[in-house]
């Protein structure tokens, strides 16, 4: 593989997208996950044993959720990244073991500072739209590259989308990088969350664009 997704999710969206789960979202980006951008499920031997991040255990609790599931015991979702995303990112020295996959992740969002650098920029969510555009030109400002952004297709009748994901690249040297894909790339990113029915996919430009505060 050749670069990293650093994939952070906006838990209200992802509860819009699967309802039925949800209760309570954290109002603020979570992790949704580390990728390597081409390989998955790299070793089927190498099982997640939750013992190893005791550590990190409030840190992954608090940025890390499994959105979907409230109880906070849950290992569930930390066990499927690490399983098909971490065993392949592991070829790396710095996230070759489950601690330094998860802890370095940890460290990424802190740097990323995906929720400060949105309410800087005067992002927040609401329950008036923005102009996607504006999005993508602060982040871009702001990081010096451009990120992925996701969002829920406008439903029946709406003429909005809704965001649900933004994804930051890195190089293997963990250096930001442009996500946007060099020729011939796969993108693991792409059937990543499909919830229920709905799906996301990579914003439009032209659409106004919705950042939920409440689960409608």
């Amino acid at each position: 593989w050749k670069k990293l997704y650093f994939a952070h999710h906006w838990p209200v969206t992802v509860c819009k997208m699967n309802a039925n789960d949800c209760h309570d979202p954290p109002k603020y980006w979570t992790i949704h996950g580390l990728w390597p951008d081409r390989a998955e499920d790299c070793n089927r031997t190498w099982h997640f044993n939750v013992t190893e991040i005791k550590d990190l255990m409030s840190d992954m609790r608090h940025y890390w959720p499994d959105v979907l599931h409230s109880s906070l015991n849950r290992t569930q979702f930390w066990k499927h990244e690490w399983d098909k995303h971490g065993t392949c990112a592991a070829t790396l020295e710095v996230l070759n073991s489950q601690k330094k996959y998860f802890g370095k992740a940890l460290e990424l969002y802190q740097h990323v500072d995906l929720n400060g650098c949105l309410l800087k920029a005067g992002i927040k969510p609401s329950s008036s739209y923005y102009k996607m555009t504006a999005i993508k030109e602060a982040l871009t400002r702001f990081y010096g590259v451009t990120p992925k952004i996701q969002c829920l297709p406008p439903e029946e009748g709406e003429n909005a989308q809704t965001i649900g994901q933004i994804e930051f690249c890195f190089t293997k040297e963990l250096q930001l990088v442009n996500c946007t894909a060099l020729e011939g790339e796969s993108n693991p990113g792409q059937a990543h969350l499909k919830l229920g029915t709905s799906e996301l996919s990579v914003c439009n430009d032209t659409l106004p664009t919705y950042y939920p505060s409440d689960v409608q």
